[in-house]
């Protein structure tokens, strides 16, 4: 199965759910040159790269267990964020606030919890790596997240973030925004690859193209189009059953990827009827290479132009 890119620095990936503001509050500037980290295999040596891993919504730290392990033997530093799926339940505090009710809610202090977490988990890696660059690797919930950190706790030290499966644009209006607002907010904080020191991939999952309720398709597609529909307002889209593809890459500034039959969540791994995660040992050799520039590409990686659709299920 290959790599699909569909966007690079400089080009606005397709937006079939929401039109970019026509005004963005803050210019995207050119990405600087991002230097290449020589990998080690021990800490403090000030060249070896760490990994900062932010859990997605409802899922823990242990969720990211054998990704974590895949990346160490690659010679990275890997440090995942100590959530567990206990800790969501404080995001249920922010219904004390109207903004909640009223669809403009910000990230902040919502998920003051998670910053509080992700920021000592961060420094830790820090001292670790003894200056070495730092990835900020996203899953689900943890893309719009790591943007709020960076945007909050500054980018010092990361060069390199990367999304799997992370809803980055907000829906159209006349959707219910699953966030209260948040991704609106995001996206005009912060729009695409806001920081100019860091170089930003979205990374998106075809497993299966979604299909309106009432038309024709199996179940599976149905069940994914109405998430694709509540997300980004559209139901025949690809997706990873979870996140539809649209929604998942974050534009002007961004690399946009599409990896063919990969689904949403480390329960892809356990249950038949889905298959591969983002995180499995069969796909990461097909995405790690974004989390640092030294990384060779694989020699199977093709553009958006010759990519074929052969590994998504569709309709």
């Amino acid at each position: 199965m290959q790599a699909q890119k569909v966007g690079s620095q400089g080009q606005k990936a397709p937006q079939s759910c929401r039109a970019w503001h026509s005004t963005l509050p803050r210019k995207v500037g050119p990405q600087r040159r991002h230097r290449s980290a020589a990998r080690a295999t021990s800490s403090g040596t000030g060249t070896q790269r760490g990994v900062i891993i932010l859990p997605g919504l409802a899922n823990n730290a242990a969720d990211y267990k054998n990704l974590s392990e895949i990346l160490r033997q690659r010679g990275m530093d890997v440090e995942v964020a100590p959530i567990t799926r206990l800790d969501w339940s404080r995001n249920a505090a922010a219904l004390t606030d109207v903004n909640w009710w009223k669809g403009t809610l910000k990230p902040r202090p919502a998920v003051d919890w998670y910053m509080d977490k992700l920021n000592a988990s961060m420094q830790a890696l820090k001292r670790r790596v003894d200056g070495g660059p730092i990835t900020m690797l996203t899953h689900s919930a943890g893309g719009w997240l790591g943007r709020v950190y960076m945007l909050d706790f500054g980018s010092e030290g990361i060069d390199h973030f990367v999304s799997l499966g992370s809803p980055h644009q907000p829906p159209p209006k006349g959707i219910i925004d699953q966030t209260r607002g948040i991704l609106t907010w995001c996206s005009d904080s912060c729009p695409g690859a806001y920081h100019p020191n860091v170089k930003y991939t979205s990374i998106a999952g075809r497993f299966i193209k979604g299909a309106e309720l009432s038309g024709e398709g199996e179940l599976l597609a149905k069940i994914a189009g109405i998430g694709y529909q509540q997300v980004c307002g559209q139901a025949d889209v690809f997706g990873d059953v979870i996140v539809p593809e649209p929604s998942a890459h974050l534009g002007e500034g961004a690399e946009s990827v599409n990896l063919e039959g990969v689904f949403h969540s480390p329960i892809g791994e356990k249950l038949p009827f889905f298959g591969p995660w983002y995180g499995s040992a069969s796909v990461v050799p097909r995405w790690v290479h974004y989390l640092d520039s030294s990384e060779p590409a694989p020699l199977n990686e093709s553009s958006a132009e010759d990519s074929s659709l052969a590994g998504s299920r569709k309709q």
